[in-house]
């Protein structure tokens, strides 16, 4: 494990502690979210390549948390498992259920271009454990792009209910979708030590930019929201049942390792 460098101020670590929770919980909500189509995806290759997909954010929350839990002295295991609902800092997009396949294709969308902004510049990070992860993860999520970008475009250029279920998806979950550019707490210390190179708005900004004119044409006009205070700590019952599921087995034998 790489251990975070003992010169950072209280502060500071603080700062970073929650930007990496929020990253890595929306990694592990969205993969679980995803797993669910394990077996019942609409064509066999969608089994293999929505599973696939699930497991890469999975093992990117992993490598998240153990940053995490290098830099707070904690267990990634107990940071992934241990915490009640209302501790997770995902963002308020990944509270719904998993929906039909048009709504997860969507929120997959809205979520990957988000979070392909986000990366971009956590790459850059002054931080290089953080860099690094991001560096590999942008890497991988390359694909996670293109894929829902494949089906963005499979909907959109669809006939009748497809169409129409996409469209009414992607209206649904937008204001939600802002969430994951909501400010996080010491936001100016990180931005100040270049650990987050660009603050969460400029982010925000760069991503409506590049999203609008993909999705209005079909959406028609989507509504001027910005990212809310409390963007990562709205829970819902729909995250509370994925919470009970994700954590059966850990709760089952206390203190396994897993």
């Amino acid at each position: 494990m790489t251990t975070a460098p003992p010169e950072l101020e209280l502060a500071t670590r603080e700062a970073l502690a929650g930007l990496l929770l929020s990253v890595a919980d929306d990694e592990f909500v969205i993969g679980f979210w995803d797993s669910e189509w394990t077996g019942i995806a609409p064509m066999l290759e969608e089994d293999v390549a929505t599973s696939s997909i699930a497991q890469d954010e999975i093992g990117h929350a992993k490598a998240l948390y153990e940053l995490l839990a290098d830099l707070t002295d904690d267990d990634p295991d107990r940071i992934a498992y241990g915490r009640d609902p209302s501790a997770f800092r995902h963002a308020a997009l990944l509270n719904h259920a998993r929906g039909d396949w048009a709504f997860s294709v969507a929120r997959r969308y809205l979520y990957e271009t988000a979070d392909r902004a986000r990366l971009a510049a956590l790459a850059r990070s002054s931080h290089e454990p953080l860099a690094l992860v991001a560096g590999k993860m942008r890497r991988e999520e390359t694909y996670h792009l293109l894929h829902a970008d494949a089906w963005r475009r499979r909907l959109a250029e669809a006939s009748g209910e497809a169409t129409t279920r996409f469209a009414d998806s992607l209206r649904r979950l937008w204001p939600d979708a802002q969430e994951v550019f909501a400010p996080l707490v010491g936001e100016d210390t990180l931005v100040r030590d270049g650990i987050l190179p660009e603050p969460m708005i400029a982010l925000h900004r760069s991503w409506l930019a590049d999203v609008r004119p993909i999705l209005e044409p079909l959406t028609g006009p989507l509504p001027e929201k910005s990212p809310s205070a409390d963007g990562r700590e709205r829970r819902t019952d729909d995250f509370r049942w994925l919470h009970g599921e994700f954590t059966k087995v850990a709760d089952s034998e206390a203190g396994a390792l897993w």
